[in-house]
């Protein structure tokens, strides 16, 4: 397992924007991009949002959530539960330039959050690169076989 944790967090650190998928208020799947925050265990992630906003009301009535990454490297899908943190030295040190643009109010604002997701599992897909990618593509389209276009699984987190 350590080796594919190594993959898992080397997809969501190469992530810019992830996308977060929730259950909203009428029970349908809702999805946003939102920017990847640094993170020293890929089972604990942080975003930076406003707190009064249609997201954080429906995460709170079904925390369960998913968060998607993808790289050049691979892809990598985080399941489990989302809670709003008002922790703000948290919120001050995940503060960049960036955050700025969207919230102008800045970490002092009492609107500017942390949602922090607490992934149960994480499914990944490591990508060969695209040469090799290209190669076993073309062994599945003219072969007898299936293309095996890298290493895959889901590990507990």
């Amino acid at each position: 397992m350590p080796h594919e944790k190594d993959v898992v967090t080397s997809i969501m650190k190469d992530t810019r924007i992830a996308v977060l998928t929730y259950v909203d208020e009428q029970g349908r799947l809702v999805s946003m991009p939102m920017a990847t925050q640094e993170f020293d265990d890929p089972g604990v992630v942080h975003f930076i949002t406003e707190a009064v906003a249609d997201k954080m009301s429906a995460i709170e009535a079904t925390p369960q959530v998913n968060v998607a990454y993808s790289s050049d490297d691979g892809w990598v899908s985080l399941s489990g539960t989302a809670r709003r943190n008002d922790d703000r030295s948290l919120l001050e040190q995940l503060w960049g330039p960036a955050n700025a643009a969207f919230m102008p109010g800045g970490p002092e604002d009492p609107n500017s959050t942390v949602l922090t997701v607490t992934a149960e599992t994480a499914s990944y897909w490591e990508s060969p690169g695209k040469a090799a990618l290209v190669v076993e593509m073309a062994k599945g389209v003219v072969g007898d076989h299936k293309a095996k276009p890298g290493d895959s699984g889901t590990i507990s987190l």
